[in-house]
């Protein structure tokens, strides 16, 4: 059958194109798309043309195979309803919502155990935040919080505001939200933070609060600036970690490494939600963190975040919006309707 999806054809240049579709084999499931998520941080930067061409795509997802290559398809968070199976054995998947690590695509074959049931309560556009909600939940693994603690968020783009959420459950001491813009400033305080700061504001409120020389407690990096890492190298006190959720691209990190870092015995922890953190691995799997996962999107109901919602035909302005920021865009969605 024919099929359509969005490729990136060139930097700044994206086109909704036909593909063929075939028949489901069996294990595959044929999706008909409900909708589809652009990630506000790493679709940005591919669009941008700033995903090095020699990386994978992403190894542990079968649908994003191959590299950073023009002309590709990119895309990890699909919600669709099964209209066709390639084996009798799955015919009771049929007719099913199901999330989906798969580029924008109207239609897509996708191997059984690469779907996700949506819960029949859960809407679908709350589904479509299940990628980036695991990516939170993952990053708070990571830093483990502690009750009393003073902590910051880096950026609160949908992942770090889902961050922010989430440990605003925590007992903590202090949660602070830095980011540049002042609409996603205001979101932070309405999803949990008690402080929402700009960048240039963030050291001299640090200081105020300080206890002799104790400084943040821990820190997250989801802002996609290499600047809010050293930054965060600056605030976070003696034995302080900084969980490193942004992927730069190919962007250079001009980290300050003379001054306190080594002095305060600092931690830069990397995390990435493909994998779980040694620590943890013995106990967690990645279906446990699964069933996490729809819990939170629950209790958080992130679809609140969608800014805009765009046909898939109109992908070169969805992309263009997302770029800009226009309009403070936090979230922008496909509809497939």
């Amino acid at each position: 059958m024919q099929a359509h999806a969005v490729f990136h054809q060139a930097p700044h240049r994206v086109e909704w194109a036909d593909i063929p579709v075939a028949d489901p084999k069996p294990g595959e499931l044929l999706l008909q798309a409900l909708c589809s998520a652009l990630s506000p941080g790493t679709e940005t930067m591919i669009f941008r043309g700033e995903a090095p061409e020699d990386l994978e795509l992403d190894a542990t997802i079968a649908s994003l195979q191959g590299q950073f290559r023009y002309p590709f398809r990119y895309g990890y968070a699909l919600v669709g309803e099964v209209v066709g199976a390639g084996s009798a054995e799955h015919h009771d998947w049929l007719g099913r919502r199901v999330f989906a690590f798969h580029p924008h695509q109207s239609h897509a074959l996708v191997d059984w155990r690469d779907c996700h049931p949506v819960p029949e309560h859960c809407p679908s556009e709350r589904a479509l935040f299940f990628a980036n909600l695991e990516s939170a939940l993952n990053l708070v693994f990571d830093l483990a919080p502690l009750v009393g603690e003073r902590l910051a968020v880096f950026g609160q783009g949908v992942v770090g505001l889902l961050t922010t959420a989430i440990l605003s459950r925590f007992p903590l001491g202090e949660l602070i939200a830095v980011d540049p813009l002042a609409g996603r400033r205001e979101l932070a305080r309405l999803w949990g933070a008690g402080t929402a700061l700009a960048p240039d504001e963030a050291g001299d409120w640090v200081e105020r609060g300080r206890d002799g020389d104790i400084g943040l407690d821990g820190a997250v990096e989801v802002s996609g600036e290499p600047r809010a890492l050293d930054q965060a190298l600056e605030l976070v006190g003696f034995g302080g970690r900084i969980v490193v959720g942004s992927w730069y691209g190919r962007k250079r990190a001009a980290l300050n490494l003379g001054g306190p870092f080594h002095r305060r015995r600092i931690r830069l922890i990397s995390s990435q939600v493909s994998t779980i953190a040694p620590a943890l691995s013995g106990r967690w799997t990645k279906e446990r963190r699964f069933h996490l996962v729809w819990e939170w999107l629950d209790i958080l109901q992130p679809e609140r975040l969608i800014t805009r919602r765009y046909p898939p035909g109109a992908c070169q302005s969805a992309f263009e919006q997302m770029r800009d920021r226009a309009g403070d865009v936090v979230q922008i969605i496909f509809d497939y309707s």
